[in-house]
Formats: C-alpha cells, sequence, structure tokens
C-alpha cells in the first residue's frame, strides 16, 4: 500500500472506530421514524435541512441512493441513519476531498446533488419475466436439504426486487403498502440505481474493525466503498496480502466440514447455485484457498452479523465488483 491509500484508511478507520451509530447527533434530534405515506415527489424534492436526526426520512432515502450512484454503497437501501449509511457518507466525503465526519453535511449533500444525472426514485412496473421465476417455496437452514434442491432460487418478487434495486425488501414494502407484487403491469416505487463501477480496480482493501471494503485505483486514489462483513471471532478472516484468482458467477458451492460445521453435517456437500446460496450467486476467490468474496442471502445483514472467514457483499455489490475486478488484483485485510 502506497502512503496515500494507508492515510486514506487510517483517517476513514480512526472515525468509524469513534462515532456511534450516527455521527453528533444535535442535542434535541429525537430518533423518529417518517411514517406518513411516502410518495416520488416527495422522496425526490427532499432537501437538506438543519438537524435531521436520527431515524427514517426521505432526505436520507434520497441521500442513499445519490451514495449507492457514486460507488460509496450505503448497502440495502432503507432511508435510516444507520452504520452503514455513515460509512458511506464517510467514504464519498474522503474520495472527494472533504473532511470524513460521516455526516450529511451542506456540503455533501450538495456534491451529491451536483454528481446525479436523474431523479433518486421513478416507477417500475413488473413484467412478465420478473413473474416467471424461477421460485423456491422456501429455503431450508439445513445445508444437506439445500443440496438436493434444483436451485437456491428466491422466494418471492418482492425479494428479487429488492436485490435489483439495491433496497431493503421491507422498506420497499413500506414504499409500496398496496403492491401484490403478483401482477403484470404493477407500478412500484423503486430507487434508480446504478451498477457500474469504475474499471481500474487495482487495490482492495478490507477492514475488518470497520467492516469495509476500499476500492483504490492504480493512482491511488479511493474509487469505491462496500459495507461487508469480514470474518468472526469462531472463523477470523486471514491476514496479510493476497490476491484475485478467478470470478465465478452463479456458483455451486462446496460445503465442507474441514472448514467449518453447519449444523450436523459431517460430510462435503454440493450445494446449487442460486441468489439465495451460502455465497450468493457470485465467488471471487483467492490466492489464500478456501478463502474469496462473495454475496449472501441476507443483504440486510450484512455488517451487521459475523461471517466463516470470507468477504460477505451484497449481491449486487459483489456481483458489481465481479464484472470488473481482474485475477491479480492485490487483497489486502487489515485488522
Amino acid at each position: 500500500m502506497s502512503w496515500d491509500q494507508r492515510r486514506i484508511i487510517f483517517l476513514l478507520s480512526f472515525m468509524l472506530c469513534n462515532v456511534p451509530a450516527y455521527a453528533k447527533p444535535q442535542p434535541n434530534a429525537v430518533a423518529q421514524v417518517n411514517t406518513t405515506e411516502w410518495s416520488l415527489e416527495q422522496i425526490n424534492s427532499a432537501s437538506w435541512y438543519e438537524n435531521i436526526g436520527r431515524g427514517q426520512f426521505p432526505v436520507y432515502a434520497k441521500a442513499q441512493v445519490m451514495l449507492n450512484n457514486a460507488h460509496a454503497s450505503p448497502g440495502a437501501i432503507d432511508a435510516t441513519s444507520g452504520k452503514n449509511f455513515l460509512k458511506a457518507i464517510s467514504a464519498y466525503q474522503q474520495m472527494h476531498g472533504f473532511a470524513a465526519t460521516g455526516e450529511l453535511t451542506q456540503q455533501t449533500w450538495n456534491h451529491l446533488l451536483s454528481k446525479q444525472s436523474k431523479p433518486a426514485f421513478g416507477y417500475y412496473q413488473i413484467t412478465a419475466e420478473d413473474l416467471k421465476g424461477p421460485y423456491a417455496n422456501s429455503i431450508p437452514r439445513n445445508y444437506a436439504e439445500q443440496a438436493k434442491m434444483k436451485g437456491l432460487y428466491y422466494t418471492r418478487v418482492s425479494e428479487m426486487l429488492g436485490e435489483k434495486f439495491h433496497i431493503d425488501e421491507a422498506f420497499l414494502r413500506q414504499l409500496n403498502p398496496k403492491a401484490k407484487f403478483n401482477q403484470v403491469g404493477e407500478r412500484l416505487l423503486v430507487p434508480n440505481v446504478r451498477n457500474d463501477l469504475p474499471n481500474d480496480v487495482t487495490l482492495i482493501v478490507a477492514h475488518k474493525s470497520a467492516r469495509q471494503l476500499y476500492l483504490f485505483n492504480s493512482n491511488n486514489q479511493l474509487i469505491g466503498s462496500f459495507p461487508a462483513t469480514i470474518g468472526g471471532s469462531d472463523t477470523p478472516s486471514p491476514s496479510g496480502t493476497h490476491s484475485v484468482v478467478k470470478v465465478a458467477h452463479n456458483p455451486v458451492y462446496g460445503y465442507s466440514p474441514k472448514n467449518f460445521v453447519q449444523g450436523n453435517n459431517k460430510k462435503p456437500l454440493s450445494l446449487p447455485p442460486g441468489p439465495n446460496g451460502p455465497v450468493g450467486n457470485i465467488w471471487i476467490a483467492l490466492s489464500k484457498p478456501t478463502f474469496g468474496i462473495h454475496g449472501t442471502p441476507n443483504p440486510s445483514l450484512i455488517s451487521k452479523t459475523a461471517s466463516h472467514g470470507c468477504i460477505r457483499l451484497t449481491n449486487w455489490d459483489a456481483n458489481d465488483l465481479g464484472r470488473k475486478v481482474q485475477s491479480g488484483v492485490v487483497v489486502k485485510f487489515l485488522e
């Protein structure tokens, strides 16, 4: 790592380790949830204001979409002031030379607005292809049962559309309280999101304590960030420097009890592909055997739980990275 890269990581990690769930809440700010009916105009016309506070608001929904589209992923868009939102703001601020405070300042808001070419939210109509699937009735927890399935598919249309539009499924339903998700032509309020990371990814930094993945280009510039689940106390991630060796889309997952034991499964198993598989629908293999960067069947839990040693991202962030990362890209784990 260059000195510039180390400085950026230090500043971001220092900020994250010294700020609570939301940066510097104002003394009169009260955590609350906006329970009014959400509308396209309400979100797209939302503007920054002083002392927004903690909770769920249209201004946060709009900001999260803008951050997503600027490659500072907030994870699942949910319009709330959680830690993944803070980390996305901080990364964006660092990318553009602002103080990485994690606060949605007016400076940060104005800069985000200046980079947007389309409204944050729009309407989407369900298609026949959306309803066709395939879908699974359910996904059993036991790997032995999963191994018997044809595919670890989505289990419902709203789950699939949540991942398509990078949005928390519960928030998607909150935005569309009357939606049945079962009719061609049904109109839904959804985020306008991107899937187009820059091409020049030359270094990936997996910061364990920050639970964050940082992407750098060949000019030592921070060009992207994702909230991540990186190992756990029982199955820690590796240390040191490794590299990407290959990318597998819709992989068959090879379970081995030598790596960790799931339930009472003491024999190796092959689990079919699908977004609800243990590694989601993509596997970015590392030079460290059995370790990789991958997706997840539970996007809303990213950076909030532990993994079995690998780097776990939302399926959309993992796929975004998988489309651009090349074999040989350096992956460095930091504590």
